[in-house]
């Protein structure tokens, strides 16, 4: 008891004297962690899109090296900006030859629901490409 008291005591006097509180240590910020919604989006990702994407959206999956053109890198900012949300959709649903892009991106609006398709899109605006 005796102990806690020394312990808590320089900190009251600091108090008393100076009339302000001792700061307490401050804790480092850990980022909030992703929403339940990007998480499904990631699984979703990981399922169905990750073979040709690649887990970071570089376009470098396992499968990638096999298909001509290469998947797009989807973690590039200057891609992203460029496409909305609906034009997101838009290819998932369709596939590359629906929306006037490869015909080797396959169509998943028949495999996807539209909460799992707006998840994923969740989750892509997530990736970004590490700085070079």
């Amino acid at each position: 008891m005796k102990r806690a008291f020394l312990a808590v005591l320089p900190l009251f006097l600091v108090a008393a004297c100076t009339g302000k509180r001792a700061a307490a240590p401050s804790k480092p910020e850990a980022s909030a962690p992703p929403s339940y919604e990007i998480r499904l989006g990631k699984e979703t990702f990981r399922l169905y899109c990750q073979t040709c994407h690649g887990e970071t959206g570089a376009g470098d999956g396992f499968n990638a090296f096999n298909l001509d053109p290469h998947p797009r890198d989807i973690s590039d900012t200057a891609f992203q900006k460029k496409k909305s949300d609906s034009d997101l959709a838009d290819v998932i649903r369709r596939g590359g030859a629906g929306a006037g892009l490869s015909a080797l991106m396959p169509p998943w609006g028949r495999t996807l629901s539209e909460a799992q398709i707006n998840e994923v899109i969740l989750y892509v605006r997530t990736l970004k490409k590490p700085p070079a």
